[in-house]
């Protein structure tokens, strides 16, 4: 599926070679690019309400604000943009950018589904998209307001070849260990750990080795977690909990949570690598560019972008987006500083899974995965 039936997403540029390597598995959905600027309806107001990691978490909501941003520069108008301090304010917040004549409003995240749907549904003049969230609470399979798009992403095909590309290093090194940890339980994160898990059962396979994973079993889909997605003392202890089972790498699930392993790691005093999500967190966030290894990122950004351009025009679509390695709404960032230590043949193994994942040779699947 695609934001649009007329507007092609394409990769964009990254000038790093692992990406070269990969052939678009890090790149990402751009909209189009034309001379001419887009038709916008008269009255046009976009609007972004973020959840509690608030649009600085270096994450998924700072992508979506980046989009938004993006979008609204694009059509020369000014959004409105909330963040939420609390689960308490996603009510408040949706009520405010009704009343302040938003005309499309996007929601950041599966916890903001019920306020999404209550607003769609009050307010049928308005249209709505939100990210990594079906709106089905009725679970008839489709969103429970006809002006909801949902915005999902196939993740677990970008965190299989994480996983793989982390079971590579932990060979590497002689440890065999890999870790992880997530904020709260909800498909948008666990979608990231399965992939993870099942990347590094095929590295096992592929290699005859035997790497082992700590922090989730993806059979009874249990494991580690902090509760929330704040870098606080939990998240901190949680990540402890894991590297105390001795993994070279750890991959923390949940925005702001990655500054917590960060701290772990550094009070270690060892060489454990992490993985980020969502964006590429070198980029987002340098003072942990020593600790990533590469990111599993999400392309936010340009999945919003795309959307609020195009219902700018009027061509409001309510079909589902979702976004896969094929048409790079999700993938592998660059191995930046890490990439000339790599083991060797990594990048072409790397490649080649995801032309396998891409063709259907191999089906990566999670109970999250969007349907």
């Amino acid at each position: 599926m695609t934001i649009s039936t007329t507007r092609k997403l394409v990769g964009a540029g990254v000038a790093a070679s692992l990406l070269l390597a990969l052939a678009g598995c890090g790149s990402a959905p751009t909209t189009s690019s034309s001379s001419a600027a887009p038709t916008v309806v008269a009255g046009f107001k976009p609007c972004l309400v973020s959840d509690s990691g608030g649009f600085n978490d270096h994450s998924f909501n700072e992508s979506a604000k980046n989009g938004m941003d993006a979008a609204a520069a694009q059509l020369g108008v000014k959004p409105i943009e909330v963040q939420s301090k609390s689960d308490n304010d996603y009510k408040p917040n949706m009520d405010a950018l009704v009343s302040g004549g938003c005309t499309f409003i996007v929601s950041v995240g599966f916890k903001l589904s019920a306020a999404t749907i209550d607003a769609a549904k009050a307010n049928p003049n308005v249209d709505f998209a939100i990210i990594d969230d079906s709106a089905d609470a009725n679970g008839d399979g489709k969103p429970d307001a006809p002006n909801i798009k949902p915005l999902l992403f196939d993740t677990a095909q970008a965190a299989y070849l994480g996983g793989y590309a982390a079971a590579a290093w932990s060979d590497a090194s002689g440890t065999d260990k890999v870790g992880t940890f997530g904020g709260l339980q909800i498909p948008p994160v666990t979608i990231f750990m399965d992939g993870y898990v099942q990347g590094v059962e095929k590295y096992n396979t592929d290699k005859s080795k035997n790497v082992k994973t700590f922090g989730w079993d993806v059979t009874s889909q249990k494991g580690s977690f902090t509760g929330a997605f704040q870098a606080n003392d939990t998240a901190k202890q949680t990540a402890q909990s894991v590297l105390d089972q001795g993994v070279d790498v750890i991959l923390p699930v949940g925005g702001p949570i990655y500054l917590s392993a960060a701290a772990a790691i550094k009070d270690s005093g060892k060489s454990t690598v992490m993985l980020g999500v969502d964006s590429d967190l070198v980029v987002a966030d340098p003072t942990v560019k020593d600790l990533v290894l590469v990111s599993i990122m999400k392309r936010v950004d340009k999945a919003v972008e795309a959307a609020v351009v195009d219902a700018s025009g009027g061509n409001f679509d309510p079909t589902a987006y979702v976004g896969t390695l094929e048409n790079e709404g999700v993938g592998l960032s660059s191995f930046h500083d890490f990439e000339s230590k790599l083991p060797s043949g990594l990048t072409d193994e790397l490649k080649k899974l995801q032309d396998q994942i891409i063709s259907g040779a191999i089906t990566v699947e999670s109970p999250a995965t969007p349907k």
